[in-house]
C-alpha cells in the first residue's frame, strides 16, 4: 500500500469522516490537510532519523505502540488522540505551532481546530509507517531510507495519475526541485510557495 492509498483509501477516509462529525470540518478540506500533513510528517521524521539516537527512538515507538494495527480499525485515532498530540509536539518540536499556521493558511480549517485533527491523523501515518517497516523488514538503520522511500514512491504515483485532485496537492507538496536537496527549509519552502 502506498501513501497516495493510505490517504484515499478506507482508512483516510473513515478517519477523515470521524474528524468531519467530531470538529465539522468538511471531509475533503480532512484529505486535504492529510495530503499535505503525511509527507511533512514522514520528511521531519526522515530528518530526525539521520541521528542514530532519534532513529532507535523512533524504532521503538514504532515497534511497541505502531504496529500498523490500527489500519484495521482506523476509527481507534479518536482514541488515540492525546498520544497523536504528543508524537506531533516531538517530531515538529519548537516548528509546531508554525507548521500548524502554515497548514492553516494552506487548508482554510481554523488554529483550533487545526492541532487536534492533525493529532487524530498521527497514530495513523505512524501506523502506516510501522507497517511499512515491519513488511520491509527495516531496522533503525534504515529508516531514513524507508522514509525517503515512502516520499518517493508517492512521489511518482502523483505524477502518474495527475487527474486525481489529491494527486495535484501531493504533487505540489512532493514536487519542487529545491526538495531535492533534503533541507527542511526548502521542503516547508516548496510546501508553503516559500512564506
Amino acid at each position: 500500500m502506498n501513501l497516495i492509498d493510505l490517504l484515499t483509501g478506507n482508512a483516510g477516509t473513515q478517519v477523515a469522516e470521524k474528524a468531519e462529525n467530531k470538529f465539522g470540518v468538511s471531509k475533503n478540506q480532512i484529505i486535504a490537510l492529510m495530503a499535505v500533513a503525511a509527507p511533512l510528517i514522514i520528511s521531519y521524521l526522515r530528518k530526525k532519523s539521520e541521528d542514530s539516537n532519534e532513529a532507535e527512538a523512533l524504532n521503538n515507538a514504532l515497534e511497541k505502540d505502531h504496529d500498523g494495527s490500527i489500519l484495521n480499525d482506523p476509527t481507534k485515532v479518536e482514541d488515540r488522540q492525546e498520544e497523536g498530540a504528543s508524537i506531533l509536539d516531538h517530531i515538529f518540536g519548537g516548528q509546531k505551532s508554525q507548521v500548524e499556521n502554515s497548514l492553516s493558511e494552506n487548508t482554510g480549517i481554523s488554529m483550533s481546530k487545526i492541532g487536534p485533527i492533525l493529532a487524530m491523523l498521527a497514530p495513523l501515518i505512524m501506523g502506516y509507517i510501522g507497517k511499512e517497516k515491519k513488511s520491509n523488514d527495516v531496522n533503525s538503520g534504515g529508516l531514513g531510507d524507508l522514509l525517503g522511500g515512502i516520499l518517493g514512491g508517492a512521489q511518482k504515483d502523483a505524477q502518474a495519475e495527475p487527474s486525481n485532485p489529491l494527486n495535484d496537492i501531493l504533487g505540489q507538496v512532493l514536487g519542487g526541485g529545491n526538495q531535492q536537496q533534503g533541507g527542511l527549509g526548502g521542503l516547508l519552502g516548496s510546501l508553503f510557495g516559500g512564506k
